[in-house]
This record gives C-alpha cells, structure tokens and sequence, in this order.
C-alpha cells in the first residue's frame, strides 16, 4: 500500500503506519493520500487511489462529490485539533476584550525611550478595555470545538447561550457543556449575546450567513470571533457593521485582503490547529482511519460516503462503494451469497452515495466481483482477503 503525503504531514502520525505502507512522492503511484491544506479540485487522481485522508476538520479543498462518484472516500479528523482550535478562540476573546494588540504596539514603537516605565502610565488608559466576567457568550455550532469553547468560557465566568440543532451532537458532549448552558434558536441567541463565536462548517446553508440582516439582531458593541471560515460572514456588511459600531471588534483567523485591510478587525493567520499536538493528533487519527478502511473495510469520519463499522476484520470482506439507492445492497448481497456464506454486513447511504461491506466465507468459486460490476450504480469493488 502506497501513500502519496500533498503537504507535510507530522512524523508522528507517519510512524503510526505499519511497514507495509510505504510512502512516494509519485501521486501516480499512490494507493491514498494524506493531505492537509493543498487544494484538490483541478486535481485527477488515479486509479489507483481508493482513499484521501485530511489531517484536520475542514475539506472544502477537496471535491468531494467529484470524488465520491469516482469510488474515492474522502475521511476528515473531526476533534483531533479542537483543543487548539479552543484555546485560539479564548485568546481571540481576550484580544478583543482589551485592546491588547495597540498595547503591544506602542511599547514597540517606545522601545527607544529610557522612561518608557513611566510614559507608559499616561499612554496605557487608551488600551483599556472591559473584562469577560459575566459577560454573554453566544457559540454558534455546539460539536467538537464549540462545546470546549462553551466549557472552557463557563470556567471563566460567562453565561453561554448556544445554537445546535442536532440532539445527537448536544448529547455526544453533553459531559462537557456547562450544566446551564441555554439551547437557543439563532435569533434569539444574537440578541443576547456580548460575545459570539462562529463553529459551523462553511456550506451553502451557511455561507455569508453573518450579513447586514443578522447584524440588525445582534447587541451594540458585540464582538464577532470567527474561527471557522471567512465566508461565513459577508465582508461588505461587516465593514458597515463596524463602522455603526454594531459590532465592536472582529476577530478572524481567516482574513482575506478585505478584512486584512479592514478598522475594527483583529486579524490572525489561521493558526487555529496550528500546534504540535494538533497536528500530531491529526495526522495520527487520519493515519489510523486510511489503515481501518484499507485492512478491514471500515468507513469512519468519512465525509462523502456513509459510515460503515465491523470491526476488526476475521474473514474476507467485499467493500462496494455505489451510488445511495438502498436497492443496490439487496443486490449486492445477492450476489456475495451465490460465492459464498455472510458472516456479517452493514450498508448505509449518505447524501447522494452509500456503501455496503460483507464480510463472508468463500465457498464456490464464482467470481463476485464480476457479478457486482454488472449492477447498475456500482462505482468500485474491493476484495480484502
């Protein structure tokens, strides 16, 4: 199994690779790819590549959908950086709440000046700013990162109010939310809040989201953080924003020229999962994931095909990879069982694709991948033996 690395991927995770994975540098000869930021879409992979792994959340440098159609599963490492990504998003708060970045400013620019302990006295009251301490933090998205954000500025004394409206993922993290978090809808939660945090994938649904209409609903003064993506929030209305002083400060880790060039703006150069332990995590979990779905058929954190777990692998296992009619896995097995005896199976449809994983015991010689080639949105046929 050959792996082809886009960008510089953590030793740390390399090491989790067993021997029989060898790396090259030749994308033609890769098996799968291990990625990080380098963008994917004009790219043509071969073949031979049965999956691409991001060590790290967001993936809207690979073309999904493209991919899926080719039998190509994308995985992403949800969680593996959201400590950093928390720990990021407190200081953004702590960067707003004083005017910290000034402050650092002017003892650069009066480095020179042999009393600066004593001039700084008269200089530091146009730095001063306001505390966190019982102040409203509205986190929009309540999954891996927003829910440590939630916990960790509870811990510092805020009142969170938050938008998630996913059950399932309120109660992944239920141990970890502040026990009296409020679950509000978004309207509700702009206008409450001092504070408000962005952790929501960039998509259609979400995309220029934070416009001149949501402005209209937050509080004066209220501080914008956005450690998700740019285009969450429009450029051209926040700069109205800012010049109101709706929003008093904004804070991105995802500046583009406009906001980069932009008064009121807290500018940070994407360092959110920018540590060693982000990307040692991350490269380690997408390590883990590519050699799950390569040695057992396991499809886990994927986000253009279903997910598929039968744990370790103890017999053969047929991976169908197809198009997301729930019919194609009655023939599927079908044509598994006219080979030989099912031990276990899963099958599952996401979006526009599904996958089907058998694992079973070959007892005639008939060819079941011909057999599984001939149905009609069947996209690729893998045998692990």
């Amino acid at each position: 199994m050959r792996i082809n690395c886009l960008n510089k991927i953590s030793p740390v995770g390399l090491k989790v690779l067993k021997p029989e994975y060898q790396l090259t540098e030749d994308i033609n000869e890769a098996d799968a790819i291990l990625v990080r930021s380098a963008v994917m879409h004009e790219m043509k992979l071969p073949e031979s590549v049965i999956a691409v792994a991001r060590a790290g959340a967001g993936v809207n440098n690979i073309p999904l959908e493209d991919y899926a159609k080719e039998g190509v599963v994308v995985f992403n490492t949800p969680g593996a950086n959201a400590n950093a990504v928390k720990e990021l998003t407190i200081a953004a708060m702590l960067l707003a709440a004083r005017d910290i970045k000034g402050s650092m400013k002017w003892v650069e620019e009066n480095k020179s000046d042999e009393a600066i302990n004593k001039s700084m006295e008269k200089a530091k009251s146009a730095f001063a700013g306001t505390e966190i301490l019982g102040k409203t933090l509205g986190v929009l998205g309540l999954g891996a990162i927003g829910a440590l954000v939630a916990q960790a500025a509870s811990g510092l004394g805020m009142h969170i109010v938050a938008v998630e409206p996913s059950p399932v993922t309120i109660e992944r993290n239920k141990a970890i939310l502040p026990n009296d978090i409020e679950i509000v809808d978004l309207d509700t939660m702009l206008a409450k809040s001092d504070y408000i945090s962005i952790h929501v994938p960039l998509n259609d649904g979400t995309k220029g989201m934070f416009n001149k209409e949501t402005f209209k609903k937050m509080k004066d003064g209220v501080v914008l953080i956005n450690c998700a993506r740019d285009a969450i929030v429009n450029d051209d209305d926040l700069k109205e924003a800012i010049s109101s002083q709706k929003v008093r400060k904004y804070v991105t880790d995802f500046p583009n020229f406009k906001t980069a060039n932009m008064e009121g703006v807290i500018a940070i150069s994407h360092l959110g999962a920018s540590t060693e332990e982000a990307e040692d995590n991350c490269a380690v979990m997408a390590c883990k994931q590519i050699m799950d779905f390569v040695e057992n058929g396991n499809i886990i954190n994927s986000v253009n095909y279903p997910r598929i777990d039968l744990g370790k692998r103890e017999e053969r296992r047929i991976v169908v990879l197809h198009e997301g009619d729930e019919k194609i896995s009655a023939e599927v097995v079908k044509a598994v069982e006219s080979c030989g005896h099912i031990l276990k199976m899963q099958s599952a449809v996401k979006g526009n694709h599904g996958a089907t994983v058998v694992e079973f015991k070959k007892e005639k010689d008939s060819c079941v991948c011909e057999a599984l080639h001939q149905i009609p949105g069947v996209l690729r046929v893998r045998v692990i033996k």
